[in-house]
């Protein structure tokens, strides 16, 4: 088994939360599917957040919060899901957080069109001014979202950070082979509790160098 890569320096990460919301991953999902493959990961994204926090990292939420009248529907699932999120905006039940993840001092960055959290949003501006130079991504789904995310990131500088237990795709066994067979030439991938282990080391090196 090769080594777990070592985690970036939290002072200068944020992780990203891509669409951890209502009617995502909650209990109301225009993609019932997706919903079910991604409730036993909730608990571990949430965990993610708690020690993100901790250790001073930033923690984004990126929401997709509807066309505002303007849906494409290029694509099929653009065209699948536009008559559902029709009547999405920042303000509707559907695109508000799930419960459990949001917490004061978070960020949330929502975006109205296509499928990246970074690719035309202004997320990588809203980064690169508060000095971020690595971004772990968490949520959903491996299917689109995080793959077109992490490669543009790569693409834009960042250091990329995927958590393997706080992201997901449908069917579940699809989503495993794109973290080992695409997100893995793309990005660190990282196991939760050698995140946790490697963060919890960097706090206790600086604590010493402080005494």
């Amino acid at each position: 088994m090769s080594p777990q890569p070592a985690p970036p320096d939290p002072s200068t990460t944020a992780v990203v939360c891509i669409e951890c919301q209502n009617g995502v991953v909650g209990s109301t999902s225009i993609l019932p599917a997706l919903a079910a493959e991604a409730s036993p990961v909730i608990d571990s994204i949430a965990e993610l957040l708690r020690i993100a926090r901790l250790a001073g990292a930033l923690v984004v939420h990126a929401p997709y919060v509807g066309a505002l009248g303007g849906a494409a529907e290029s694509t099929p699932l653009m065209r699948t899901t536009a008559q559902a999120t029709a009547d999405w905006s920042a303000d509707h039940h559907q695109t508000q957080i799930v419960k459990g993840l949001l917490a004061t001092g978070d960020l949330i960055v929502p975006r109205h069109h296509g499928f990246s959290a970074t690719l035309n949003t202004e997320l990588l501006k809203i980064l690169r001014g508060n000095a971020i130079e690595s971004i772990i991504f968490a949520g959903v789904s491996l299917n689109v979202a995080i793959p077109v995310s992490v490669a543009h990131a790569a693409e834009e500088g960042f250091h990329v950070v995927v958590v393997r237990d706080a992201v997901v795709g449908t069917p579940a066994e699809y989503g495993v082979q794109v973290l080992q067979y695409t997100i893995a030439m793309l990005a660190s991938v990282i196991s939760l509790q050698n995140l946790e282990r490697g963060w919890a080391r960097t706090a206790s090196a600086t604590i010493n160098r402080s005494t």
